[in-house]
């Protein structure tokens, strides 16, 4: 069952169940169970509710009512409300009304997209305004993201409801789009005829500043960027030292834009588009294919000819090119430990090879890569990114049910987790050593664990497949019987 129907497509207030009670516009999107909204009857009530759900007294009233980890809804409309003080706060701060949605926060789904683009609030005017341009932290992340072609959502849907100006930054970005890759595969130094990745993002910074750039610009970014006070001299150092760690840590450890290397620091580096590399329609299992054979395979072949003629450092950095290479065609083979395993679904369907499912989740495609191990050089247990994202596969809260719910009261609950098919809820071995977490195949009793760090070979997916294959085709079959036995004895 779909929550939340009845405030689907109105306006209202969407608070968090979790941690500050964090508040924030709705205007009628679907939400998960861990959101609560709070719709007024009367959408001119609107300004007094926000701007109590958006002070300090709003959550320290409900957590005197709920002191749980995860508040309940009812909990998040027992509080006090006085309407009249409420309203008055409102006319004193938005004396034109609430503002249409803005954010320069790029974690956020109304960011505009624009590397140094802002919008803010107008106290005087009591209205949104255009912003002075952004030199924050955020900048050079945003610019790495449009060069490996990401956008964000409020760039492909004209619908989302957004202020003015918000709007303004977004239309201003199709101007950036000539500057992102095809393929969304950039590499740090020059490889396949394609210029360094630097240079390439100076030239989009370049144009996203226009007549605010200069040449101390670039400097005033990379002091940004750089949150421990210990700024890089250039932004070939910050893309090959920094950008990632950073990268994890401002989208929260579900990095979107990888950075996978060999391991040394003048070696091979490649920033990667998660969402190519996790493509539909086999587009994933291309991309990644062509990082390890055609972007890789070229700068092996330029290490050969260093090689050859002698260059200092030619050797080592062949060997680590090579193991890199080793290890990528391993995560295109997909036997353990470099396979995926989503808990979800079951063993007829997992993955055979690198066969990602973007809805699958960073956490849980992720696993390989991480999984790998470089030759020399590499980060402990970031495998064969440049640095280790905060993601394990332990596991997770909450309990799975064995029967799906039915979806009406007609209609009887499934059998959902049959042992065959989802053996790892079967007495799973979810602590014991990798041997006992491959190819397990059930145990005795249906257990509740959400265990996610299992591993399965090609020969075992085969296997379920094959299985599920003969059961589908021997259903027919069989109801056809059973309706024949029905029919027996009658006559037309």
């Amino acid at each position: 069952m779909y929550r939340g129907r009845r405030v689907w497509d109105k306006q209202g207030i969407a608070v968090s169940q979790l941690g500050p009670l964090s508040a924030t516009r709705y205007t009628g999107e679907l939400f998960d169970d861990n959101t609560s909204v709070v719709g007024p009857l009367d959408d001119d009530l609107l300004p007094a509710v926000w701007c109590y759900l958006r002070s300090r007294q709003y959550a320290e009233s409900v957590r005197e009512v709920d002191q749980s980890l995860k508040v309940t809804t009812a909990s998040l409309a027992k509080v006090p409300f006085n309407l009249e003080r409420w309203q008055k706060v409102a006319s004193e701060q938005y004396t034109n009304g609430l503002p249409a949605p803005y954010s320069d926060d790029p974690t956020q789904w109304i960011f505009h997209g624009h590397p140094c683009g802002s919008v803010i609030w107008d106290s005087g005017a009591q209205r949104t305004s255009e912003g002075p341009v952004r030199t924050d932290e955020t900048v050079l992340q945003v610019a790495v993201a449009r060069l490996l072609g990401f956008r964000w959502p409020a760039e492909g849907d004209s619908e989302i409801a957004l202020a003015d100006e918000q709007r303004a930054w977004v239309e201003r970005c199709a101007g950036l789009d000539q500057f992102a890759d095809e393929d969304g595969i950039v590499c740090l130094s020059a490889v396949r005829g394609e210029e360094p990745a630097a240079d390439r993002l100076r030239k989009l910074l370049v144009t996203a500043y226009g007549r605010d750039w200069s040449s101390t610009t670039e400097q005033h970014l990379l002091r940004a960027a750089c949150t421990d006070g210990r700024p890089t001299e250039s932004l070939d150092d910050w893309l090959r030292h920094r950008f990632f760690a950073e990268h994890c840590r401002l989208f929260h450890h579900r990095p979107f834009v990888w950075h996978i290397w060999d391991g040394l620091t003048d070696g091979f580096h490649a920033l990667v588009n998660y969402h190519r590399l996790a493509g539909a329609k086999k587009k994933g299992r291309g991309t990644l294919e062509a990082l390890t054979f055609s972007y890789l395979g070229a700068w092996i072949d330029r290490q050969r000819g260093a090689q050859q003629e002698g260059a200092a450092g030619a050797e080592a950095r062949l060997a680590a090119a090579l193991e890199l290479r080793r290890q990528l065609e391993l995560i295109l083979e997909g036997e353990p430990p470099l396979d995926l395993f989503i808990r979800w679904k079951p063993l007829y369907r997992q993955p055979l090879g690198w066969e990602p499912d973007l809805d699958d989740g960073v956490r849980l495609n992720i696993r390989p890569f991480m999984r790998a191990k470089l030759r020399k050089g590499g980060r402990k247990g970031a495998g064969l990114l440049r640095a280790k994202p905060n993601i394990h596969w332990k596991k997770d809260r909450g309990r799975e049910p064995q029967r799906l719910r039915a979806r009406s009261k007609q209609e009887p609950g499934s059998d959902s987790r049959p042992r065959a098919d989802f053996p790892w809820f079967w007495t799973c071995p979810g602590a014991g050593t990798e041997d006992d977490r491959t190819d397990f195949m059930g145990g005795g009793a249906f257990e509740d664990a959400r265990w996610n760090d299992l591993h399965y070979t090609l020969a075992a997916k085969r296997a379920a497949r094959e299985r599920h294959e003969r059961d589908a085709a021997d259903k027919p079959s069989e109801d056809a019987t059973a309706s024949g036995a029905g029919n027996k004895g009658k006559t037309a």
